[in-house]
């Protein structure tokens, strides 16, 4: 599933979750922790409004449960959003921009966040008999002040939860 770790990186075994999905974690030289949570889930509904449902940043607060704020979102002539954020991770306060990096219609796109939590949001969307197939690969920093406060291992449990949470919750909102 993960590729060979580069030489000036330490890598941790990956978590494995009762669902049957890890979080990978490694940390650069001199840099904060760098972790990997892979999600899929299914959903009783059809992939246009599914994708076009999650494609607009202003419903993340509603199903995203740490994300406080989605503010100042302007659409990108490629397709996709750039937006300002404002999230809560084990009760500490980030902010940061998210912009659309790439983006296919209907199947996939790949949101870039800087500010005080880096992270790479992979989404790829896939019809299967009226359903939709979410694939959510996250790759994301746990910032250095978040770890003086608490441990790794808790906070990627937390993270854990919240991609569960995520996507149980953009379920509960789209079926019908």
């Amino acid at each position: 599933m993960h590729g060979p770790v580069a030489a000036n990186t330490l890598a941790s075994e990956p978590m494995r979750f009762a669902c049957g999905c890890e979080a990978w974690s490694r940390r650069p030289k001199g840099g904060d922790i760098v972790t990997t949570i892979e999600k899929s889930i299914l959903i009783d509904a059809p992939l246009k409004e599914v994708f076009s449902y999650l494609d607009e940043p202003t419903h993340l607060p509603e199903i995203w449960p740490s994300m406080v704020e989605v503010k100042e979102v302007a659409s990108l002539p490629k397709g996709g959003h750039r937006y300002h954020w404002v999230y809560k991770m084990a009760g500490v306060r980030f902010e940061g921009e998210s912009e659309t990096v790439a983006f296919d219609p209907d199947r996939h796109f790949t949101s870039k966040a800087t500010g005080q939590i880096p992270a790479t949001f992979n989404y790829t969307f896939t019809p299967i008999d009226g359903k939709t197939k979410i694939e959510v690969k996250t790759e994301y920093e746990i910032p250095a002040k978040l770890l003086g406060k608490v441990s790794e291992p808790f906070v990627r449990k937390l993270n854990e939860r919240e991609a569960d949470a995520f996507l149980a919750n953009l379920k509960d909102r789209l079926e019908k």
